[in-house]
């Protein structure tokens, strides 16, 4: 196998936060993810006896969990550490947040089910992806932004505040602040003010 990292003396999971081509079998890459899969196991049987007593469960596996944030189990992670929730957002049931980049989501967001958010990324090379490299790059969701249910934003993807994402749309680029964007890809289709009535 190719040695892709030859005079690069850092460990995979310090090539991983750096945001450079890794592979994923650091030992404290290992830990960091049995740590969320425990975690996230823990907060959904707590949640089913008691929310408010859940919560610190969730804190734990967040890197930041914003006040009277809500998050609905189950909640899918890689590690939890790079997620930020900010005061007041709203995340219902059966979030993916793969966060091997930074996630951000901000205040006042409403995610619906089933949303994905994918840091992940893969060479387009094909010895590349058999070595198992891959890399990711970070997503940021702005203020007072809704991912309509099943909404899927890719690597690298930032979302401005007060938008708005259709069910179902898949976002492979960056949405301006403002706008209501739809489909696959998602495309901006007008801005979230309030329609204009007729004179």
């Amino acid at each position: 196998m190719t040695d892709y990292f030859a005079g690069d003396a850092r460990t995979n999971h310090e090539r991983m936060l750096a945001g450079d081509l890794y592979i994923a079998d650091d030992p404290d890459i290992a830990r960091q993810a049995q740590r969320a899969v425990r975690l996230s196991a823990e907060f959904q049987q707590a949640f089913t006896q008691d929310p408010d007593g859940a919560r610190p469960i969730l804190a734990e596996l967040l890197g930041e969990l914003g006040e009277g944030a809500v998050v609905r189990p189950p909640l899918h992670v890689d590690y939890g550490t790079y997620i930020t929730v900010g005061a007041g957002t709203f995340v219902n049931s059966s979030l993916t947040a793969l966060d091997v980049a930074p996630i951000r989501i901000g205040r006042d967001c409403q995610i619906g089910p089933n949303v994905q958010l994918l840091t992940p990324t893969h060479p387009l090379d094909p010895q590349q992806r058999r070595d198992k490299l891959e890399a990711a790059l970070p997503i940021t969701i702005g203020d007072n932004v809704w991912l309509g249910g099943g909404a899927i934003v890719l690597p690298g993807v930032t979302i401005g505040d007060d938008s708005v994402i259709g069910a179902g749309s898949v976002v492979t680029k960056d949405v301006p602040a403002g706008v209501v964007a739809v489909g696959s890809p998602a495309r901006v289709i007008r801005s979230v003010g309030p329609p204009s009535t007729p004179a």
